[in-house]
């Protein structure tokens, strides 16, 4: 068993990652369905939510039955960090994450997400604040540093157990390498090896399969494995996993029918968090995802996108189903 505070995981658990405008509700009750040990939210901005902002206030909607949950926040102030924290613990989620890895332009410039990592103090500070004002066990998420020559996560990993986080997650990269080229989990090894490591040590970056996940959890010796952008369109990488890890055997790949249902629920769910019309909206983005590779279904990934109602994705599902069956006979 992992422990995180009194959080008690499965053996080496499989965390969904905060990713924005994509983790939200619909997706993790999908990723909780097929088996995502540990969630979290899309990040959330401390600033915006001590302003109240509509938009960051709404991220905080969690649900009983995707626990275990985190909230990540992300800031750059520790005053604002520290009373954010007050906020979340107040939705009652069972862990708060510090994001210090994001390395999109807007966020980095603001001196969050992976910006702080230039500055391995200022991360300390706002850890501090953060650890200070809350109950919850705090964790972070990070990358290896700024950039090849400045890489510092070991002495990021012993500074911020020292000052109070009870997980760490290191995605493999530098901020300077963005989302491109190779991670380079060996860096996490020499993480988890340090005899003065006592907390969890997760690994991020680039697993994509069961058995990439297998090869890495041997490899490296992390605590588990967290999984971001192979889940989209693609929630049930966990149960494969898993089903891998205990048996040395692939699953059998989702028919059509499973991507159908999962289209279908996720919509549904969209459209109970956000209604009818935003939910549909926002679900453009997923329908691609969930029918990737499969090459006949170009023409109804174009009419997934034209729909306007609920009931259009019904009969358009519908439609598929029958089409589907004449294919077959």
């Amino acid at each position: 068993m992992v422990k995180i505070g009194s959080i008690t995981l499965p053996e080496f658990p499989l965390l969904l990652a905060p990713m924005e405008d994509v983790s939200d509700p619909p997706f993790r009750r999908l990723c909780k369905m097929h088996g995502a040990d540990l969630m979290y939210s899309e990040f959330i901005s401390s600033e915006g939510l001590i302003r109240e902002a509509v938009k960051s206030k709404k991220k905080l909607d969690i649900f009983d039955y995707e626990k275990p949950i985190g909230i990540q926040i992300f800031g750059g102030d520790e005053e604002a960090m520290s009373l954010s924290a007050k906020i979340v613990e107040a939705v009652q989620p069972d862990l708060v994450d510090i994001n210090f890895g994001c390395p999109v332009k807007k966020v980095v410039c603001k001196g969050a997400g992976a910006g702080v990592l230039k500055d391995v103090s200022l991360m300390v500070r706002l850890t501090r604040a953060v650890v200070r004002s809350t109950d919850l066990p705090v964790t972070v998420k990070t990358r290896l540093g700024w950039d090849a020559e400045s890489v510092n996560i070991e002495e990021v990993a012993l500074r911020l157990q020292d000052a109070g986080i009870q997980a760490l997650t290191i995605h493999a990269r530098t901020r300077a390498q963005m989302y491109k080229g190779e991670s380079d989990w060996n860096y996490i090894s020499r993480v988890k090896e340090n005899p003065n490591i006592e907390i969890p040590i997760f690994g991020n970056g680039d697993v994509d399969s069961p058995e990439k996940a297998s090869v890495y959890r041997q490899k490296y010796a992390c605590d588990g494995i967290m999984i971001g952008r192979a889940a989209i369109g693609y929630p049930w990488i966990f149960n494969e996993i898993k089903h891998f890890f205990k048996t040395g055997n692939a699953l059998s790949k989702p028919s059509i029918e499973d991507r159908l249902n999962a289209v279908k629920n996720h919509a549904l769910w969209s459209m109970e968090w956000k209604g009818e019309h935003l939910g549909l909206i926002e679900m453009r983005q997923h329908y691609g995802n969930y029918f990737r590779g499969i090459p006949h279904f170009r023409e109804y990934r174009k009419k997934f996108l034209e729909m306007c109602s609920f009931s259009e994705m019904e009969d358009l599902i519908q439609e598929i189903r029958i089409q589907e069956r004449k294919m077959f006979c």
